[in-house]
């Protein structure tokens, strides 16, 4: 029988340890590596955070990864937040990190050295250095191509989380209720399905199926009102509602 837990951090820590070897030289010390779902982040780096019970004085830097994005982001993608995490580990190690939680120079062009540019979009032109800074993988670069050595030796990331994460969703469907002509906003992506008025069924990358609700939480809702005769509706971000009483298009507040 298969045993999860040593299934999915071996895997993990097996892709470390590659592009540790293969983009760093194999500097890159240990870490511990663990699930974290932190909403809105893939993943993040937190320096020196655990410490050896038994070995006075040994600590390790932590690697969490959200797993919540596993399902819905390509193999490939996952592995690049994993590497853009390891950039941290060896700022911390080797370099001078920036104010807690602001992407330095220094990172940034160590990030594009290893072929993945740093932008606050996760498209080409975004700011390469500030408090929230992504990504996007530079082809043909050199993690691209350590990925595919990787890839091509048959590894996978066996385990991903069945429920996709809250913002995921709520883009999806923001995205397609801002399209012209949209009216119906259940169905999130090309090859989605609705399993209930509550429940939608994605099917994501490599063989992924995930779910998601099929309400928008609060914190991507907006309220519109009437200005006719003030009544109140809430809904996503991109809506054009008219009301029924009066004809009148609500306002969005």
């Amino acid at each position: 029988m298969t045993r999860p837990t040593g299934q999915v951090y071996g895997e993990l820590e097996q892709a470390y340890d590659h592009f540790n070897r293969l983009l760093f030289d194999g500097e890159l010390p240990a870490v511990i590596i663990t699930l974290q779902r932190k909403k809105g982040a893939r993943g993040y780096c937190s320096r020196l955070r655990f410490a050896n019970r038994d070995s006075q004085g040994q600590k390790a830097t932590e690697i969490a990864m959200n797993p919540a994005y596993f399902g819905v982001r390509t193999i490939r993608e996952t592995l690049s937040t994993l590497t853009h995490e390891s950039c941290h580990v060896w700022q911390f190690h080797f370099g001078q990190p920036g104010r807690r939680g602001y992407h330095n120079k220094e990172w940034a062009d160590k990030m594009e050295s290893i072929g993945l540019m740093p932008s606050n979009t996760g498209e080409p032109g975004g700011a390469r250095t500030g408090e929230h800074i992504t990504h996007y993988i530079i082809p043909g670069g050199p993690f691209d191509r350590a990925c595919n050595a990787l890839l091509t030796e048959g590894f996978t990331l066996s385990w991903f989380d069945r429920y996709a994460p809250p913002e995921y969703i709520a883009a999806l469907r923001a995205k397609q209720a801002s399209q012209p002509g949209a009216d119906d906003v259940a169905s999130t992506s090309p090859a989605s399905t609705t399993s209930s008025a509550a429940t939608l069924e994605i099917e994501g990358p490599e063989g992924a199926t995930v779910e998601g609700s099929g309400e928008l939480p609060k914190a991507y809702k907006r309220k519109y009102t009437c200005p006719g005769c003030g009544a109140n509706a809430w809904g996503g971000r991109a809506l054009n509602l008219i009301c029924g009483n009066c004809s009148k298009a609500l306002v969005a507040s």
